[in-house]
């Protein structure tokens, strides 16, 4: 099941980035006194009372800038262009999470942007099971004082509930916050079960995800321009393919950090991680004609990171001027910058011309079948036998690892328990080597896999 989604959301300098690290546990996000210094959507894993959910940083909407994002010229808080704005961001960050976290500043009150936001949040909440979703949990940052937390009973007038006094940046009152999130999460209506096979087109913008969508539909289902950014929706298609339900996700495009534009664009860039999350497999689409990049690699890492299955789809291949060995050294490059993810089968296709756009749906449902494969605990055994016969692990101070057994504990993704006589000893590459042993037994093609140790007693 996907981890809750949490949106931070809020004007510029009330504190989301702050929180968003206390929250994170790290210094993850980059804060100033500055508005508007988050310039790209961060996401990071948190953790309160056994419950783990993602937390998502967006940048606050700046009455200062204009609407084209000179900043020449002020904009009024009640300007058409700033009122646009904030609803964009606003709507789709209730529209994508699991529960709203709307950060204000007790420093500076109630203000006419808070209200605006507070009202666009309240008039898009739905209904579930007779209560309104997703839950807003109203933030009051900046609340360091005993008399600051008694001012924040003037943020009332939001309409949204009890305000929740906090200090970021001491911690005072986040887990009273964090309390009320998790009990959230328990009442999130359970959804209708979708038994399709979900797989995720992500990538870079204008590298053709949208053309093979609609060249795997058969229609002209997203809009196709050479303008980058064009998809800012995560769109689901449904479609059978030989007998199979299949959800195919096409998203916008993830540009390069620091590239990224505040407002919608950050927002896109959230549904294309959720779409990663809630997917079977991703089909990574990248540029032939510009060759793969540092951002392919990054975006092949969200993918890793979700523990989810992948195909690489090299796109535009038409372009290329090719001749016998062309594809095999290209091949070389995906798998020498996708070193961490050399078990991803390569397609070299062509979305424009429909060449070879026949083999990416089979191949994604063979990566998917891999996904589920379960091993015998006497196959695992005796691969783990071989393993230790051919290449002991290295010792360490004088003691070395020794596997007695294992077992795989669960499918969707592989993930396999080895009984060690001590977990410390399991270095990272000597568990590599044996990932690779279980691959050169069983390919798990397309497919991450995870080897959990644990001493047996």
């Amino acid at each position: 099941m996907p981890k809750p989604v949490i949106a931070l959301v809020g004007r510029p300098n009330v504190g989301k980035s702050t929180l968003f690290n206390r929250l994170a546990g790290e210094r993850l996000a980059v804060v100033d006194e500055i508005p508007g210094t988050t310039r790209d959507r961060l996401v990071a894993e948190a953790e309160w009372a056994g419950h783990i959910f993602d937390i998502v940083d967006t940048g606050g909407i700046d009455p200062t800038q204009t609407a084209s994002g000179s900043g020449k010229e002020p904009l009024s808080i009640g300007s058409t262009e700033f009122v646009d704005e904030i609803r964009t961001q606003a709507e789709i960050a209730i529209r994508e999470a699991d529960a709203v976290l709307f950060i204000t500043d007790a420093e500076s009150g109630v203000t006419p942007a808070d209200r605006e936001v507070a009202e666009i949040l309240r008039r898009n909440q739905q209904k579930r099971d007779g209560q309104a979703f997703p839950p807003i949990l109203l933030v009051v940052n900046k609340s360091d004082s005993e008399a600051r937390r008694l001012q924040a009973v003037q943020f009332y007038e939001l309409g949204l509930g009890d305000p929740y006094p906090i200090s970021a940046l001491h911690g005072t009152g986040t887990g009273d916050l964090l309390d009320a999130l998790v009990a959230t999460f328990k009442t999130k209506g359970e959804e209708e079960e979708d038994e399709s096979v979900k797989i995720a087109i992500v990538g870079k913008p204008n590298v053709g995800k949208s053309s093979l969508l609609n060249k795997l539909v058969g229609e002209e289902r997203a809009i196709v321009s050479p303008i980058p950014g064009t998809t800012r929706d995560a769109i689901d298609t449904h479609i059978v393919f030989e007998d199979i339900p299949i959800t195919l996700i096409d998203t916008a495009g993830i540009r390069r950090r620091g590239k990224i534009e505040p407002g919608v664009e950050k927002c896109s860039v959230l549904r294309s991680l959720r779409a990663i999350e809630r997917a079977d497999v991703g089909i990574l689409v990248t540029d032939a004609v510009s060759g793969l990049t540092a951002q392919d690699a990054h975006i092949a890492g969200f993918i890793l990171d979700a523990w989810k299955s992948a195909l690489v789809v090299v796109n535009k291949w038409d372009a290329i001027e090719k001749d016998t060995n062309t594809m095999d050294l290209y091949t070389q490059h995906v798998r020498q910058t996708l070193n961490f993810m050399d078990y991803t089968p390569i397609l070299f296709i062509s979305a424009k011309t429909g060449q070879r756009v026949e083999q990416v749906l089979p191949m994604a449902l063979r990566v998917q079948e891999e996904r589920l494969v379960r091993l015998s605990t006497s196959q695992i055994n005796q691969i783990m036998q071989n393993a230790q016969h051919q290449h002991p692990a290295p010792s360490h101070a004088g003691k070395q690892l020794k596997i007695y057994y294992g077992t795989q504990v669960r499918s969707d993704p592989p993930t396999f328990l080895l009984y060690v006589n001590d977990p410390k000893l399991g270095h990272f590459s000597y568990l590599r080597y044996i990932e690779n042993c279980i691959r050169r037994d069983y390919g798990y093609i397309g497919t991450p896999i995870r080897i959990v140790m644990k001493a047996r007693r």
